[in-house]
């Protein structure tokens, strides 16, 4: 019987592997495998999106989820009577598999609209999620579509831990006879950032990385990217260290999480039968093209994340470069290691099992694929920022905007053995495009359209109008 667990942070790409050195155990590094994509493995940045596409394996122009509110179907009646019901949950538990889902779900789960906290999604058969967004503490949970409501005790609230207490128990009470799947969802690194008190003094003289497009001007880049001061104010750049700090802090207790899990696996003599999965749900950006903070932008450090996973066929301690992953191919490869028929599934994407575990499966590859995300704005003007007009959000800090209504994209990316090439369409009134090559500008500091050849972006073109209305097989086969 093979089991799973699936650990679910919104880390960063570059940076994890050098942090988890920093930690307090090296069991990531040496016992994990590194799966380091040339490209993005994240198809959408705004967060119930992207975790709608995890749990359905489907592209959000097929799941109809489009972003945090429930107009745009996050947890929405619509979403729970289409999507929801054909989630990879639902086919694991028909095969046996014993489901427990303990932390984040999506934005707007548990509100009264959204069928209050009695609405356990099926598939699972141990449900403890969490109500609207991310907290620490002064929560609420649906315990199994019962309220339990949390204060601010950090030994009975702090919401990091008592995720990973409830998995430990979960594992102790289960039927051996029988495979478990786990999906864990810990609101850290999450604002506000909340570390555990034994961690809050950790990473004190950690700042941000200052890598190839951290304070670059981005003159040639939709407005959104021109709008920044550049070079930042030191206010800026104060806050952007600080919550690069604290949101290393707050993983500190994911650490622990992991350390604590392995070693419960270990004690029931089910590690070797194990896959575990340590991904993210979106990047992020501290500083790059002078925006402070946030994650919604089509470039690089947005929407490539890591992903380490470990279990039976995988060789340890090892980084492997592969082809692109996206989060819509982890419902099909948690499926196909549960044995099931993932052909009999629908799903966009693919199974990567082949790439994980070489010797189990023979793989295929896909050149391009979508990079989408809808855009999010306030109706009116955000009073600390009376300069600026409405329709824009995330307006901090100095008043720089991360997102507005039309910070709505979608881009195909094209990643072979000759290319890495990035072409990026925006829902606005200037009809803006973005074109990077990413083997002689892997920071993409500079927008090429101008310099591509007319013939070659109508190409690209008609490769993303193609991608934004595949479904199923059409998605893994567009030419």
């Amino acid at each position: 019987m093979t089991s799973l667990i699936y650990l679910v942070t919104p880390v960063n790409c570059d940076q994890l592997p050098e942090t988890f050195r920093s930690f307090q155990i090296s069991l990531l590094p040496d016992d994990f495998s590194f799966f380091r994509t040339p490209s993005v493995l994240l198809l959408l940045l705004s967060l119930p999106p992207l975790r709608s596409s995890i749990l359905t394996g489907w592209y959000p122009h097929n799941h109809g989820v489009r972003n945090n509110s429930l107009p745009g179907n996050c947890s929405s009646p619509l979403w729970q009577k289409g999507p929801e019901a054909n989630a990879f949950p639902v086919y694991l538990n028909k095969h046996k598999y014993q489901t427990f889902f303990a932390g984040k779900y999506l934005n707007q789960y548990g509100k009264k609209e959204a069928g209050d906290v009695g609405h356990v999604p099926p598939g699972w058969d141990q449900w403890f999620a969490l109500v609207g967004n991310s907290q620490y503490y002064n929560y609420t949970l649906s315990a199994n579509g019962k309220e339990e409501k949390h204060g601010d005790s950090y030994e009975t609230d702090y919401l990091t831990d008592l995720i990973t207490n409830r998995s430990l128990r979960f594992l102790d009470d289960r039927s051996p006879q029988h495979p478990f799947f786990l999906m864990l969802c810990p609101p850290a690194p999450h604002s506000p950032w909340t570390a555990a008190p034994q961690y809050q003094k950790e990473f004190v003289d950690v700042k941000a990385p200052r890598d190839g497009s951290f304070d670059k001007p981005g003159k040639d880049k939709h407005w959104l990217l021109r709008q920044p001061v550049n070079p930042m104010p030191n206010s800026s750049i104060t806050y952007l260290d600080n919550a690069y700090r604290k949101r290393w802090q707050t993983l500190l207790s994911v650490d622990d999480m992991v350390e604590m899990l392995v070693k419960k696996l270990e004690s029931i003599k089910e590690l070797n039968n194990t896959y575990i999965f340590y991904t993210s749900d979106n990047g992020y950006h501290t500083g790059q093209f002078s925006l402070p903070i946030d994650k919604r932008q089509l470039y690089e450090f947005d929407i490539r994340i890591p992903l380490m996973v470990r279990g039976p066929g995988i060789k340890p301690n090892q980084t492997l470069q592969v082809t692109a992953m996206l989060h819509i191919d982890l419902a099909p490869t948690i499926l196909d290691i549960s044995g099931i028929n993932v052909s009999s599934v629908n799903v966009d994407g693919q199974s990567f099992l082949s790439q994980m575990a070489p010797s189990l499966r023979n793989g295929t590859t896909r050149p391009f694929f979508l990079v989408e995300y809808s855009g999010e704005g306030n109706p009116t003007t955000d009073p600390a920022c009376p300069r600026l007009g409405p329709g824009l959000s995330q307006c901090f800090p100095d008043c720089v905007c991360e997102d507005a209504y039309n910070n709505t994209y979608a881009c195909v990316r094209t990643l072979n053995s000759k290319h890495n090439l990035q072409y990026c369409e925006f829902a606005d009134t200037e009809s803006f495009v973005e074109v990077y090559n990413l083997t002689s500008d892997p920071h993409q500091l500079e927008n090429i359209l101008k310099k591509v050849d007319p013939s070659v972006l109508q190409v690209m073109n008609q490769r993303l109008i193609k991608l934004q209305s595949c479904v199923g097989d059409s998605c893994r086969d567009v030419k």
